[in-house]
C-alpha cells in the first residue's frame, strides 16, 4: 500500500508540473483534473475518504466546470474551428489519459480483495474535517479564500478588457 501511495503522489506531482507548463488553457485544465483525482487517491489511502470525496465533487467536478466556462467565455487564442481540431488530436489527450489510467489501475488494485489485507486507518468524519479547518487551520482557510477572490477578480478584469477590445 505504501508503494501505491508513492505512485499516486508521483502522479500528483507530475500532473501539477504539467499544469504549470502547458500553454493551452484547456490542456492545463485536463492535467489539473488528473492532479486533483490523484490527490484524492492519496487521501483515500491515508484514510481520509470524506476529504477525498469532497475533493472529487467540489474541485474536480464543480470548479473545473467553472474553469472550462471561463476559458470558453474569454475565448482566448485561435479561431474556434482550429482550436477544436487541436483538441481532437491524440497528443492533447495522451498525457492526461496515461496519468488517469495509472490512478484508475491503482484504485482498482487497492480495492481488490486479493491484494492482501491492508491495515484500516481510522476514518475521518465530517466533524473532524470541520474542527480542523475552523480550529487549527482557520488562518489557512482564510488565506485560500483571499487567493480565490483574487483569481475571481483577475478573471473578471481580463474578461472585461477582452470584451472592450472587440
Amino acid at each position: 500500500m505504501h508503494a501505491l501511495a508513492l505512485l499516486a503522489a508521483c502522479v500528483t506531482v507530475t500532473g501539477a508540473v504539467m499544469v504549470m507548463t502547458r500553454r493551452v488553457a484547456v490542456h492545463a485544465v485536463l492535467y489539473l483534473v488528473v492532479t486533483l483525482l490523484a490527490l484524492a487517491t492519496v487521501l483515500v489511502m491515508l484514510g481520509a475518504s470524506f476529504a477525498a470525496m469532497l475533493e472529487v465533487i467540489i474541485y474536480a467536478g464543480a470548479i473545473m466546470v467553472l474553469f472550462v466556462f471561463v476559458i470558453m467565455m474569454l475565448n482566448l487564442g485561435q479561431p474556434d474551428s482550429a482550436r477544436e481540431k487541436e483538441w481532437l488530436r491524440p497528443r492533447a489527450w495522451c498525457g492526461p489519459g496515461i496519468l488517469a489510467t495509472i490512478i484508475c489501475a491503482e484504485l482498482l488494485y487497492s480495492l481488490n480483495p486479493l491484494s492482501g489485507p491492508a491495515p484500516a486507518p481510522a476514518p475521518i468524519t465530517a466533524h473532524d474535517v470541520g474542527s480542523s479547518l475552523f480550529g487549527r487551520y482557520v488562518l489557512m482557510v482564510e488565506l485560500v479564500s483571499f487567493l480565490l477572490l483574487a483569481g475571481l477578480v483577475s478573471a473578471f478584469h481580463i474578461g472585461r478588457n477582452r470584451v472592450g477590445e472587440r
